[in-house]
Parts: structure tokens; sequence; C-alpha cells
């Protein structure tokens, strides 16, 4: 069977790439005509670990600009086209639409072929999308991942769940399903085995945004729980009292520490999909938007905090202003967004980061800040005292 995938993007890469890996024809494709030639040539700029590496031993991966002759050729089509959110948190689906487009215009016969929706989207979208394709004979299933930027392939190759949504009568039984079922098993082989989880379209829309919503939640807890500590006197204790939280099994240590809210292109936007959806349905305690209440409040603590205990009035020292280290993303950085609220209280800062992600805010902030920042490229050229951040 031969993979298709449309959208090179940093999860849309790295998933062909382990496809091919696992040893299938892949073809991927992306409106970036620059970015596919260099990939044709097995160049990548990318900060994605292991990325270049597999380009540039892959034999069996085929690029191209054109998402019809994906279509035309291949058996099962993912699309992981980006999604980005509307202002009230859903997710603009426009782009997968386009995709769907792409199917209507071909002349082929596209019978029996699978669709595979991997970007995510609002809950009831899949059940449109199936409801166009079915009269080209193309079914549609569901399937994010679940990854974080600056990790994607490892946490592929290392997935605990892979979710998959499908609304065919005893789709479990089908090829395509087991397929899928062979292609994570064989992603992760040597790995670790994942659990294949099953339900309707819909169901996994609405369990992709609430297992990301509940990560906010257990951060925004965690976070919670050490405004506690400090507000009793007990703030080097903190790490300890979270620790012993997180020893009991049915709560468990991941996300559970303290330090920078939620942020990046993932948790943040799922969370508020999942309250406005929740809304939408009639629920009226709707935890989505307490959670991000709280993740909001608890940047303003840190930020009073943070000037009460530089007593000596020391500049603040950022060793990152990415939303997690080793990513070159900026999206809803809590650590950029204290950044700018101590600057803008007059407070002093240095900033140490790749210059990938300082090349994105230097100009500007030295331009607003002036003598305030200044950005280094080590810590070995502090010579000064000063306070770090140590979250």
């Amino acid at each position: 069977m031969r993979i298709g995938i449309i959208g090179a993007g940093r999860l849309g890469i790295c998933f062909a790439l382990l496809c091919e890996e696992a040893g299938f024809d892949v073809t991927i494709s992306d409106i970036r005509k620059d970015y596919i030639k260099n990939l044709q040539n097995k160049l990548i700029q990318t900060n994605e670990p292991l990325v270049q590496d597999l380009l540039s031993s892959s034999n069996n991966l085929t690029f191209t600009i054109s998402n019809l002759q994906i279509i035309e050729s291949c058996d099962i089509i993912f699309t992981l086209v980006a999604t980005p959110s509307k202002e009230n948190g859903d997710y603009d689906v426009s782009s997968v639409w386009q995709v769907i487009n792409d199917f209507k215009n071909t002349k082929a016969n596209l019978r029996g072929k699978t669709f595979v929706v991997g970007s995510t989207v609002n809950p009831g979208d899949c059940n449109s999308f199936q409801g166009i394709l079915s009269e080209l004979g193309i079914n549609v299933l569901y399937n994010p991942e679940f990854i974080a930027q600056g990790s994607i392939i490892n946490d592929l190759r290392n997935s605990d769940m892979v979710l998959i949504g499908g609304d065919e009568e005893n789709f479990k039984d089908s090829n395509t399903f087991l397929f899928l079922k062979d292609l994570y098993n064989l992603i992760q082989r040597g790995y670790k085995k994942t659990q294949i989880k099953y339900m309707s379209t819909k169901a996994a829309e609405i369990a992709k945004l609430a297992v990301n919503c509940f990560l906010t939640t257990k951060i925004s807890y965690a976070n919670m729980l050490g405004e506690v500590l400090i507000a009793s006197g007990l703030s080097s204790e903190i790490n300890n009292v979270l620790d012993t939280v997180g020893t009991h099994s049915p709560i468990g240590k991941s996300y559970l520490n303290y330090g920078f809210g939620y942020g990046g292109p993932c948790l943040p936007r799922d969370n508020r999909a999942f309250a406005d959806y929740s809304q939408k349905v009639g629920i009226k305690h709707n935890l989505g938007i307490i959670t991000d209440k709280i993740n909001n409040e608890h940047s303003k603590f840190l930020l009073e905090f943070l000037i009460k205990d530089n007593s000596k009035k020391l500049p603040f020292l950022f060793q990152y202003l990415s939303y997690k280290n080793g990513t070159d993303i900026i999206t809803e950085s809590q650590q950029l967004r204290l950044c700018k609220d101590l600057l803008d209280r007059g407070e002093k800062v240095i900033i140490i980061d790749k210059s990938d992600v300082t090349s994105q805010i230097k100009e500007p902030f030295l331009k607003k800040y002036s003598t305030n920042v200044r950005f280094l490229d080590g810590l070995d050229i502090v010579k000064e005292d000063v306070y770090k951040i140590k979250y």
C-alpha cells in the first residue's frame, strides 16, 4: 500500500520519514517549491532531532508540489496541513477543505481510497468531510498525533497510544484499520508497542482536545499548589510537595512541576477549542475556561514574585525564550511573556538563546527596551552577578 502525505511541515516530514523507515513507499507534498526542491536534494533546515539523518538515509521517499499526484497514485492519503486557531478558539480548517477540493477535481477513479485527517480539527468536521467524499467512494478517518515540538521523531516512536476515529461499520475488521495498526507498530519497532484506540470520528476529535485539556489542567494545578506554598512561606519545599503528590499512582508525576504555565502551538489552542466546544453543547461549568484564566494569572504571579525575590536588583538572565528549551518556537511562550513583562516594568534582562530564536525578537526588543536588554551568545560570556530564571 502506497502512502501519501499532504503537508510537509514539522510533523508531516517527520511522519513521512518514519513511514519510509518502516519500509513503505511514501510521497509527500507541500506548496513551498524551494522547500520541496531542498528535500529532493536531501537538505532541510530544522531543529527537530534525527530529521536530517533520516532524510539522508531515505530511499523510498518522493517529494512533489502536486496534491493531485498523491491523490491519484497513493492508496491511503494523510493530510497534515495547518489548521490555525480562530479568535473564538475554533480551528480554521480551510486548508483541509482545499485538499478535499483537490480530490473532487481529479478525474481518476478514487473509489476505495482512504483519506486520513491528521490535522487537529473541530468536533464534527470529519463527518462533514465524509459527507463530501462519500460521493467519490472515499472513507475518511481521523488520526491525530500526540507529539511535542522538538521531540517529534522520539514521540512518534514512543507513543503509548494511537487514536483512530472512523464511522464505517465493522471498520476494525477492515484492511485499512489493520494496515494502520501494522504501520504504527512498525514505526515503533524496537522502541515501544503502542495501544490502538478506536472510536467514531467525532468522539476521536473530542478525545484529542480532551487529552491536551487535561494536561493544561494538571500544569495549572501544579502551579496553583506552588503559589499556595509560596504564600505560606514554604517556597523551598515546592518540589518536595509536588514530588509527593505525583508519587501517588492515580495522579502521576508527568506534567506536575512548578514553573511556567503551559504554552506553545498545541496545548493553549487545544484547551481553548475544547472550552469553546463545551460551551456550544451547553456545558456551564467549563474547566477549559478556568484553566486558561489560571494560566494567565500565574504569569502575573510569577512576575511579582520574581521582582520581589530579586532584592539585589540584578539583571534577570533567561537561558531560553522559546516555549520549550531546544526548539525555535515562541508561540505563546510563557518565558517570552515574562521577559517582556519584566522589561516593561523597567527591569534589566540578559537573553541567551539560539540565533533562530533571537532573530525573531532581537530588533524590536533593542528598539523598544534599548540598553535594558542584552543578547549574549553563551553563558560563559556572563561575568557579572545575575538572577537566573531557573524554571
